[in-house]
Parts: C-alpha cells; structure tokens; sequence
C-alpha cells in the first residue's frame, strides 16, 4: 500500500527487517495508552481503516482506486462501509452559488 510522503521518513528509519509499521511490540495495551492520551476512548484500530477510506473519497479519489487500496473484493463494500460521504455531500452543496441568487 503506498504511504504519504510525509511518512516515508518515519518509515525509512524503521528496521529493515521490520515488515510492518506495527510491530508485535505494538500491542492493546499501547493502543490503550495512545487513545486515552487522545480522548478517544471508543476509536477501534480498525477506525483508523475507516478513516483512510473516507479521507481519500472527500479528496475526490475514486473507489475504485480506494478499493483497490483498501483491497476489497466489491465496490459496494468500499462505499457502503468505509467511505464517509456525508463531508463530501456537504461539500458539494456547498458550491452552490446562492449568494447569486439572493
């Protein structure tokens, strides 16, 4: 999967035997710790797959190019389940120029 270039330092300076960003190190405890620092009690790692989907499609990447990412085997999946639209449909209203016609 590729990564934002700001990551590729970070992951550059990893352990070349490390396969993984997170290692069997990275465990539920550390997690724990990460969320509640955050305040964010209730986020499941998973959110964090969520999150990525619908990041890409409130850019406008299509789900195609998300599911192939994300490595579903149906489109249906990628838009029912991890892409948020509710952004991108606001978005979208939002470029309506009502201001033209007040």
């Amino acid at each position: 999967v590729p990564i934002m270039a700001e990551l590729k330092k970070y992951v550059s300076g990893l352990d070349a035997e490390q396969e993984n960003i997170f290692n069997d190190n990275f465990s539920r405890y550390r997690w724990k710790q990460i969320r509640r620092k955050l305040k964010l009690d209730d986020f499941k790692f998973h959110d964090l797959r969520k999150t990525f989907g619908s990041v890409l499609a409130q850019n406008g990447v299509s789900t195609a190019v998300i599911q192939k990412l994300l490595e579903h085997s149906s489109p249906n999946l990628t838009n029912k389940v991890y892409t948020n639209v509710d952004p991108v449909l606001r978005h979208a209203v939002d470029q309506i120029p009502v201001g033209d016609w007040l």
